[in-house]
């Protein structure tokens, strides 16, 4: 795919910030949040760095995106990354509502390089029984008496 000038500038930026991550002991991702062309958001991959396996690029810049534009919803956004986001990643950027992503490299150049997220994507696909992750489900009516709690409560926000 052809990229505009703006959609180049933005990556450009995502991979950037990805390199620089590098030198301040993080992983090889960066990502940005652009709202109506203006840069909302901006991080690297913490994760080594914060002792912390969900700070991956695209999730930290969801992160601060929400806290400066005091929503959860982004769904007038953008984001840049300089890589094809994991299945992680991908989750975060659905549940912000985020219609679109440009990326640079691909989950099969991470994998080269040692970040190999395609067993996930296998296990996704499994039925919960066949995945290599036990699942144990109980106390199930207790676990719905909070869903019936939301689903009585006047104040709840859907999201």
């Amino acid at each position: 795919m052809k990229l505009n000038s703006e959609d180049r500038k933005f990556l450009t930026l995502a991979i950037e910030t990805a390199t620089n991550n590098i030198k301040d002991r993080g992983g090889p991702f960066g990502a940005v949040v652009v709202s109506q062309g203006r840069i909302i958001s901006h991080a690297g991959n913490r994760v080594v760095a914060d002792h912390d396996p969900t700070a991956h690029a695209e999730v930290e810049a969801i992160r601060m995106a929400s806290a400066a534009m005091g929503t959860h919803d982004l769904s007038s956004c953008v984001i840049y990354s300089s890589c094809e986001p994991c299945p992680m990643c991908l989750g975060a950027i659905y549940w912000a509502g985020i219609k679109r992503i440009v990326y640079a490299s691909d989950r099969y150049q991470a994998a080269a390089s040692g970040f190999n997220d395609e067993m996930i994507y296998m296990e996704l696909a499994l039925e919960r029984e066949k995945r290599s992750l036990t699942m144990d489900h109980g106390m199930k009516d207790e676990g719905d008496g909070v869903f019936r709690q939301w689903n009585d409560f006047p104040g709840k926000v859907l999201y």
